[in-house]
């Protein structure tokens, strides 16, 4: 059952750059994923097998080879991949001078009941007003990695909204919403979005992305909450398998709650910090 569902997320994680809108390019044991035009920028990854399978063995002069070409686009030099099925790629993308993050794989158990709404989660629509908060407060979050409460708060937020960058994350995400092709929960209060979090739907698979809690408003239960009213909607879509992708172990037990399992090692290598 865990090779099947293996199977099943390379499938997904090769499939959601080409529906994306990415051209892939082909470097032999790994495929180059880039964006065209405008849209989210896209990752280094195994190539599929004939199986389905990422069964390809990459050496350091391939990663090289992709990092280079990375570069010369301008593009994140960025690489994802699942550890049990390319167990060797960790050592060839260190030894091309990346750093890797590993995260638990979770995915939902089919049986797990749902929790009751929370009272301050609600879906976003593609016009939803607070649609620019909902997409900047990740970023937020994610600069301050964690479950313990931080600093940022509804005042960092007004900030970080009227950045350029923060319409462009608006205007991409509710075209997916328009379009069906994504969808977004946030958890609101008086009026300020405190969490958010996406879906991403390829046929009947669904990745839970980007879910995130203002640091000052950490360990209200906002995530289990936004998280928890995504699932429902996924499922109301015809999601077979859900899954994403947990911080660290601290928040792999938290999706635990509601029914997330581990099944392997997500894997995210970049540059090191500081360098050029």
């Amino acid at each position: 059952m865990i090779d099947s569902t293996l199977s099943e997320l390379e499938r997904y994680y090769d499939t959601v750059p080409r529906v994306g809108g990415a051209r892939a390019e082909d470097f032999g044991p790994l495929t180059l994923f880039v964006q065209e035009g405008k849209g989210w920028p896209y990752y280094a990854r195994p190539a599929l097998g004939g199986s389905g399978d990422a069964t390809a063995t990459a050496t350091a002069e391939d990663v090289k080879r992709v990092l280079s070409r990375q570069r010369e686009l301008g593009i994140p030099e960025a690489f994802e991949w699942v550890a049990e099925t390319s167990p060797s790629l960790r050592a060839a993308v260190e030894a091309a001078g990346l750093y890797v993050h590993a995260h638990p794989l979770m995915v939902l158990d089919p049986s797990a009941d749902a929790l009751p709404p929370h009272p301050e989660v609600r879906l976003l629509g593609a016009d939803d007003p607070l649609l620019t908060a909902a997409v900047t407060v990740p970023a937020l979050a994610f600069a301050a990695p964690g479950t313990a409460v931080g600093e940022a708060g509804p005042a960092e937020l007004a900030a970080a909204t009227a950045e350029p960058s923060a319409e462009e994350g608006r205007s991409r995400v509710s075209g997916k919403l328009a379009a069906g092709t994504g969808a977004m929960a946030a958890a609101v209060r008086d009026g300020v979005v405190l969490c958010s979090g996406m879906f991403n739907p390829v046929g009947d698979i669904a990745e839970v992305v980007g879910v995130g809690t203002l640091p000052s408003a950490r360990r209200q239960g906002l995530a289990l909450g936004v998280t928890a009213a995504l699932v429902v909607e996924a499922r109301a879509r015809g999601a077979r398998t859900v899954f994403l992708s947990a911080g660290d172990e601290d928040v792999a037990r938290i999706y635990a709650r509601i029914g997330f399992r581990r099944v392997a090692t997500a894997l995210i290598a970049e540059p090191p910090a500081g360098a050029a």
